[in-house]
C-alpha cells in the first residue's frame, strides 16, 4: 500500500425505491464525509427490493451524488440493480467519481430469490484508488470464503463490501464474524458498509457498518441507527 487511504463507510436512511431521495443522502453523506472513498450498503439507491428497477450509470437521478464527489474529491461506491444491452440484470457496486458513473463490480454470490431475476457475476474485481488496491464484495459475497480467497489472490489491500444484514443480535455475530474472518485469513483491511433501519423489504437491518485491521481487530464501527458515518485510515500499523 503506497499511502494511508482515509475510508468512510455510511448507512444512509433508505427511502423505499425513491432513487432521487436516496442520492440526495448518500450526497450529504459523502459532504458530511470528507473522506477520499465513502462506501454505502448494498443496493443503496433503492433499498433491497427484488423488484427495484435497474438503474443506469447515466441516469440523471445521481447528479447529486456526481457534485458531491467532485466538489470533496472523493470516489463512492454505492449499490444498484443494473441491466446490460443484452438484457442480463445483476446485483451492482456503481463506482461515482466527480467525472460521472460506472459499473465497477457485479455480484457473484447471489442468494435465495435473487437468482429468480439477477445473473450472477462472472468475476472478482479489483478498484485502484491512489495506488490502494480494493477488493469488492456485495452482501452474500463476503459470507462465502472462497469469494475473499478469488479476490485477494488478485494482490489487494483491503476487501470492501457492501452489505445487509438482518436485525437482532444472531445477525450482528454473523456479520462481525464474517469480516473479522476475512481479514485475519488474508492480512488486510475490511471495510463494511451495510445496511441500518429499514431497507426496501427489510423493516429492520443490522447497521454496525465499520473497518477491521489485518489482525482482525475492529479498528471504528458505527452502531444501529440508520444515518451513522464513520471513517477511519487503512494502511500502515494496525492501531493498538
Amino acid at each position: 500500500m503506497t499511502a494511508p487511504l482515509t475510508v468512510a463507510v455510511a448507512q444512509p436512511v433508505c427511502a423505499h425505491l425513491d432513487v432521487s431521495a436516496n442520492a440526495a443522502a448518500h450526497a450529504e453523506a459523502i459532504g458530511d464525509a470528507r473522506a477520499r472513498l465513502v462506501v454505502f450498503p448494498e443496493l443503496s439507491l433503492t433499498g433491497y427490493d427484488l423488484a427495484a428497477p435497474a438503474v443506469s450509470p447515466d441516469d440523471t437521478r445521481l447528479r447529486p451524488i456526481i457534485a458531491a464527489c467532485r466538489s470533496t474529491g472523493a470516489t463512492a461506491l454505492v449499490g444498484a440493480p443494473v441491466r446490460e444491452a443484452d438484457g442480463r440484470e445483476y446485483l451492482a457496486v456503481l463506482a461515482v467519481t466527480g467525472e460521472g458513473v460506472r459499473i465497477v463490480y457485479r455480484k457473484m454470490w447471489l442468494h435465495g430469490e435473487e437468482f429468480d431475476r439477477f445473473t450472477p457475476g462472472e468475476k472478482p474485481e479489483v478498484l485502484v484508488l491512489d495506488g490502494v488496491r480494493l477488493g469488492l464484495a456485495v452482501c452474500y459475497d463476503a459470507a462465502v470464503p472462497e469469494h475473499a480467497a478469488e479476490t485477494a489472490a488478485l494482490g489487494i489491500d483491503a476487501y470492501v463490501a457492501g452489505t445487509l444484514y438482518g436485525a437482532g443480535p444472531g445477525s450482528a455475530a454473523r456479520r462481525d464474524g464474517h469480516m473479522r474472518e476475512r481479514a485475519l485469513a488474508h492480512g488486510v483491511w475490511v471495510v463494511l458498509a451495510t445496511s441500518a433501519g429499514a431497507s426496501g423489504t427489510y423493516p429492520e437491518t443490522s447497521g454496525g457498518s465499520g473497518v477491521w485491521g489485518p489482525d482482525g481487530a475492529v479498528v471504528v464501527q458505527a452502531g444501529s441507527e440508520a444515518g451513522a458515518l464513520v471513517s477511519a485510515a487503512i494502511g500502515g500499523t494496525v492501531p493498538a
